[in-house]
């Protein structure tokens, strides 16, 4: 039997823009930070979350799973989402070197070792459905910078789409637990990238020959493609003009610490 009394606090609707994931996972880790939610407390259910915040069931979804990719929540099978008691983080960076470059490029080499599995095995055990799907979302990121967009939803959607191909939950599990900093990481270059018509194509060239070597069934050449948009993506980050990190990339690189401990 469950004694822990319901949760009161209440929650506005946010503000229209981007990035409402974000923002809904930052009121909640609010609450989660200042007491308000304990450790044990069950959050309300997405319905009510959907009602008082005015998003969508899928906006909440992230903002949960980003709330559990930094530790502060867990899912009970049937019973709902609690908040945990946060412990130590393997995934503990320092606050100054996390909103350097530095910090984003070590970002980028951990989404390379992930990514070239992911691509291999999905080149293995795709189906046509996955061919399709993948195409769909190379074919939206692309819309979406041709619209002015910065493309950074449609591009996690993109790789999202191969993971899946890849069928193997403990590698998607891994990707969602690290959701939080790989989106953060994909902000900086999705940002770095739309500063420069030959980095948007470079981009658009590296995401089209993935999809042909998984189509193609080829895991040797998937690997190698996608481990080499992600030494591209190093290149774009090292080649940016310094006044995007003085402007807009530390900025952006914030969320790679957003609610982690310092190190001790």
């Amino acid at each position: 039997m469950n004694l822990t009394p319901p949760m009161t606090a209440q929650f506005k609707p946010i503000t229209p823009g981007a990035y409402l994931s974000d923002q809904v996972a930052d009121a909640l880790a609010a609450e989660i930070r200042a007491g308000r939610l304990a450790v044990g407390a069950k959050l309300p259910t997405e319905a009510a979350l959907v009602e008082q915040f005015a998003v969508s069931r899928t906006v909440v979804r992230e903002a949960v799973s980003r709330l559990k990719s930094l530790g502060l929540v867990d899912s009970r099978q049937g019973s709902g989402v609690y908040v945990k008691e946060v412990g130590f983080s393997p995934l503990n960076f320092d606050a100054k070197s996390t909103v350097s470059r530095q910090a984003v490029i070590q970002m980028v080499e951990v989404r390379r070792a992930l990514e070239a599995e992911v691509a291999g095995l999905a080149a293995q055990r795709r189906t046509q459905a996955d061919i399709k799907r993948i195409g769909k979302s190379i074919a939206l990121l692309d819309k979406a910078v041709q619209a002015g967009g910065d493309g950074v939803d449609e591009d996690v959607q993109y790789h999202r789409a191969i993971a899946e191909a890849a069928r193997n939950p403990f590698l998607i599990g891994t990707l969602e637990y690290l959701g939080q900093f790989l989106r953060g990481a994909t902000r900086v270059t999705r940002a770095n990238e739309a500063r420069r018509a030959d980095f948007a194509r470079q981009v658009s060239a590296e995401h089209d020959k993935i999809l042909r070597a998984i189509e193609a069934g080829d895991a040797a050449a998937a690997r190698k493609a996608a481990a080499r948009h992600m030494d591209n993506a190093i290149l774009r980050i090292e080649q940016a003009d310094p006044a995007f990190w003085q402007q807009a990339g530390v900025q952006l690189a914030r969320p790679l610490v957003f609610g982690l401990p310092p190190r001790s």
